[in-house]
């Protein structure tokens, strides 16, 4: 049976598909609709721990329907550190056997397309580009192919399958060289991502949320419940409920439970500067791109952060991905997994893939890149 938001959290007692702490259990004659407690007038409903993608908006649609809420994060919203912090995030729906991704990236890019026109605009800003997604490939069997293709049969998501030809006619300024199938996602684009968390950071705010910068750690419990959180290691602030938000600092607010079950390794993540004048590689005459083992997309106008590569050398990611044994890659230190202390510093060897792809590239059309 599909539900609403507000029946979902009706059902789930505002988990909101995240970890959530139950807070104090009494509740007052003037409790929510939405079944959270409203335990005092000086108290909120909810404390949302992390002001990322998850927490800023759960805090958002929260504030929306009636509850009253403080927003927690350490750093503020979009800061450099956190997952939700890059200039760019590319929101596709091509998880191939991964039904459930498919079907929630599916769902946001709605969502995108409707933040967009309520809030974005507003604002004055653009936050959501319609870039469309393409995949290259090979094989035509290629299992990422033929998975992505069978999932959204499936669920009924618009593609295109792509002949090479058309491919280089309708963007000429990318190498299909080796390449022999095509997908494209028409509907997939490429968020400003920091940008974002800082405007549904302020909307929640001015919609009459509680933004507080300031480290949260866990308070004392007693029957199985929270009673506070810290913050900064002094104040205390209780809640009817807690909804933890912290991605990759999880293991660290919540050892007990989460220090086992999750590791979030660091990506990095190149801007190309593009040439003046030149609008190839700017939004919109180019869309996001998978290779095998690269991706990226355009340049975004209103700031135009470069045109964005992850990954390395297609001929070295094919060669791997023919071998029989996948390269182990190295271990990495602990400190690497800590998204307090882990160097953000892209080192040159790290900038050796990306730079190799563009090499590959056409040399006529790629080496102002570089």
């Amino acid at each position: 049976m599909a539900l609403d938001r507000r029946e979902f959290l009706k059902a789930a007692g505002v988990q909101v598909g995240i970890l959530a702490v139950g807070g104090c259990a009494a509740r007052s004659p003037g409790a929510l609709s939405v079944g959270i407690p409203a335990i005092g007038r000086n108290l909120p409903d909810v404390a949302v721990i992390g002001a990322g993608a998850f927490g800023g908006w759960t805090a958002f649609h929260l504030r929306r329907m009636g509850a009253s809420v403080v927003l927690v994060d350490q750093y503020g919203p979009g800061n450099s550190r956190a997952t939700s912090g890059d200039e760019t995030r590319g929101i596709r729906s091509s998880y191939a056997e991964r039904e459930l991704w498919v079907r929630l990236a599916n769902e946001a890019i709605d969502r995108w397309m409707e933040w967009e026109e309520e809030w974005a605009r507003p604002f004055k800003m653009h936050l959501f580009f319609n870039t469309g997604d393409l995949i290259l490939r090979a094989d035509p069997e290629d299992r990422f192919i033929v998975n992505n293709r069978a999932s959204w049969d499936k669920l009924g998501i618009p593609y295109e399958v792509l002949s090479i030809e058309e491919v280089r006619y309708r963007w000429p300024q990318i190498n299909v060289e080796g390449m022999n199938a095509a997908l494209y996602e028409p509907r997939a684009g490429v968020a400003r991502a920091r940008r974002s968390c800082e405007v549904v950071a302020e909307s929640f705010r001015q919609s009459g949320g509680n933004l507080v910068i300031a480290k949260a750690t866990l308070g004392p419990r007693s029957s199985g419940r929270l009673d506070h959180i810290v913050l900064d290691g002094k104040e205390s602030l209780s809640a009817g409920q807690y909804v933890f938000a912290c991605g990759p600092w999880l293991p660290k607010v919540l050892p007990e439970v989460m220090e086992d079950r999750l590791r979030t390794p660091l990506g990095r993540v190149i801007y190309f500067g593009t040439p003046p004048g030149d609008e190839r590689f700017t939004f919109p005459n180019l869309p996001s791109f998978n290779f095998p083992g690269v991706t990226g997309w355009p340049a975004l106008g209103p700031d135009n952060r470069g045109f964005r590569v992850r990954g390395g050398s297609r001929r070295r990611a094919e060669a791997q991905e023919g071998a029989q044994e996948p390269r182990e890659p190295p271990p990495r230190p602990p400190s690497e997994f800590d998204p307090d202390l882990s160097v953000r510093w892209v080192p040159p060897e790290a900038q050796e893939g990306p730079r190799a792809f563009v090499e590959e590239s056409d040399s006529r059309i790629w080496p102002t890149l570089l």
